[in-house]
């Protein structure tokens, strides 16, 4: 059977996506698979890869230039026998857009489908889904751009009413921390929602808190298992891009020190709101906690960073799952999910 490994990406997390995908080609039981690399550079191009049948010995071999390969039409991705791996983080991989073109060719896919994928991957509805699901979450402000551009002293008197400094400021779709600020002033909230906007034209403002960060990884379609909670331990007061890929200042504590009622009501806070989306195969759920055992869901990312050193499959490895055989559950859950939605169009 064939994985088609889709990578890289016109988003800001284009080196996330290649180390992702290099770590899935380390792992990959070739026993039963071989993997056709498929690349999207950062200006959108489609470049076919090579047909691995064994893994690579460097992460250079992902690194592919015209020079090294063929332009693609997405189409062409559509083949019997085979199942997608997109390892795509951010606009573009994880909001919906990409799994729209997976639909369109009747295709099995790991992950999340339309739907999911979009609803997570905007800030603002998936607050909004889960205010209705019943899960607590900081206070917010959104800002579209149009609003802002026309009446910026109505939005920042909105922010200051609604809120107190400091503030985190976060494009609405964007993930691994990209375009993410923290205010303390009005200045810093005027430079954070200008940059903010460099990446989307709707921009969530966001209650700042002294807290914990927790995330718990989920498995499953209609059958959900979660695991126990991990915490991003930080040297840094704010865990931006630069930390968490550059500057290597975090690390993961797996599983988190907190009492097994706090890891209980995590699991089923992620479980709820895995549901109010309609997830399907794998997410990770983001929380605050803070120093009275407040918990305030922060995100659900449905494409989570997929390194051996991730905190997605450090998570399942805790719970008894290897790495390599969760990219096996993976694959048979996007297997299991095609099987079924054919059925359904069948009627039967």
């Amino acid at each position: 059977m064939k994985i088609t490994l889709i990578y890289g990406g016109k988003s800001a997390e284009h080196d996330v996506s290649i180390l992702s995908a290099f770590s899935i080609l380390k792992a990959i039981y070739y026993n039963y698979y071989e993997v056709q690399t498929v690349y999207i550079t950062k200006n959108g191009q489609w470049l076919k890869g090579p047909l691995f049948t064994k893994a690579p010995d460097a992460e250079s071999e992902l690194h592919l230039t015209l020079d090294n390969s063929e332009v693609m039409n997405p189409c062409d991705i559509k083949e019997d026998n085979s199942v997608i791996f997109p390892v795509l983080h951010g606009p573009n991989g994880e909001d919906g857009t990409v799994q729209g073109l997976f639909e369109v060719l009747n295709m099995p896919y790991v992950g999340a489908g339309v739907l999911a994928s979009a609803c997570a991957m905007d800030k603002i509805v998936a607050k909004q889904l889960f205010q209705q699901a019943g899960i607590p979450q900081l206070p917010y402000v959104s800002v579209i751009r149009r609003n802002y551009q026309e009446d910026q002293d109505k939005i920042y008197a909105e922010c200051e009413g609604t809120l107190i400094y400091p503030m985190f400021v976060k494009p609405a779709n964007m993930g691994s921390s990209v375009g993410i600020s923290k205010a303390n002033s009005r200045a810093e909230l005027t430079a954070a929602i200008e940059e903010a906007f460099r990446y989307d034209r709707r921009v969530i403002v966001e209650q700042g808190i002294e807290a914990r960060e927790l995330e718990v990884a989920i498995l499953g379609n209609d059958e959900i298992r979660t695991t126990e909670a991990g915490e991003i331990v930080k040297d840094v007061s704010f865990y931006d891009y630069d930390s968490k890929y550059i500057d290597n200042k975090v690390t993961l504590q797996v599983p988190a020190i907190v009492s097994d009622d706090l890891h209980k009501k995590m699991r089923k806070y992620a479980e709820k709101a895995y549901i109010a989306l309609d997830g399907s195969g794998l997410s990770r759920c983001d929380f605050f906690v803070t120093a009275n055992e407040e918990i305030f869901l922060n995100e659900v990312n449905t494409l989570p960073g997929f390194t051996p050193f991730s905190m997605y499959p450090l998570l399942w490895q805790h719970m008894g799952i290897n790495y390599s055989d969760l990219l096996e559950e993976l694959i048979q859950l996007a297997k299991l999910r095609f099987e079924k939605k054919q059925q359904i169009e069948l009627g039967q």
